[in-house]
């Protein structure tokens, strides 16, 4: 399968047309940023990793109705995906306190939450991808009232899904972030799926036993052994290729 042009280019990915229509070809970058790309660097193996892990977890999402934009794997870097027009609001979910949270609200990491937070941001690395509430989202057009109530049915399912999935391989999913999109079918008919990717990248997950930290945090924090962990990760989920070489 080739690659169309060149469409758009972000920190981790870069997408590129596909040969179908309404499909692009996401490609899966080993660069790595933090602090909204004030941090750079890279993570060997890191795109290939992400590309497996979030076909895997997507694969099992669609299977339990959940809709995303991921069709097939092309080849280890890259993957077939539905072309959707994504919503400029980032969902945040948060089961143990961690990250930004802890500095804004004076938290300690790794603080129970009484129940499952779920936060919106606006998708905007010019204004640091700031907290929004739903009103926002609405009231500036970026999001109606039933894609944000879309949104957030599909989020809680997938913390359920994910939460139980991770525990059984002996990881707490601390928090995560989601992308959605608008996808138009070929009877023009629009739709809200889930979109980006899922992986260590996005998420934050902790070793059940030790408390390790087996995501980016190990390049946010220069703790070293990222590789190690993405790697953890994928070997956990049963995707890790054999001798595998970044």
């Amino acid at each position: 399968m080739s690659r169309g042009k060149q469409l758009y280019e972000g920190k981790a990915k870069v997408i590129f047309e596909g040969e179908e229509p309404q499909t692009v070809i996401q490609y899966f970058k080993d660069d790595a940023t933090a602090f909204n790309a004030q941090k750079k660097g890279t993570i060997n193996g890191k795109g290939i990793l992400n590309n497996l892990i979030t076909g895997h977890i997507f694969t099992h999402l669609e299977n339990l109705g959940i809709p995303t934009h991921f069709i097939e794997h092309i080849n280890d870097r890259e993957q077939l995906v539905r072309h959707v027009d994504i919503i400029p609001v980032e969902v945040i979910v948060r089961n143990i306190a961690a990250g930004s949270i802890c500095k804004r609200l004076g938290l300690e990491e790794g603080q129970p939450l009484d129940d499952t937070l779920v936060e919106y941001c606006y998708k905007s690395d010019e204004h640091g991808d700031p907290v929004i509430s739903g009103e926002h989202a609405v009231v500036l057009g970026w999001a109606t009232e039933e894609e944000l109530e879309i949104m957030h049915y599909m989020t809680l399912r997938i913390n359920d899904f994910l939460s139980g999935l991770m525990v059984g391989m002996g990881i707490r999913l601390v928090d995560f972030k989601l992308e959605f999109g608008r996808f138009v079918d070929e009877d023009g008919e629009e739709y809200v799926i889930l979109a980006d990717e899922i992986s260590p990248d996005t998420c934050r997950f902790w070793d059940l036993e030790t408390g390790e930290k087996l995501d980016k945090d190990r390049f946010r924090r220069d703790l070293g052994g990222a590789e190690d962990a993405y790697q953890e990760i994928a070997r956990r989920l049963g995707v890790l290729p054999e001798n595998f070489n970044a």
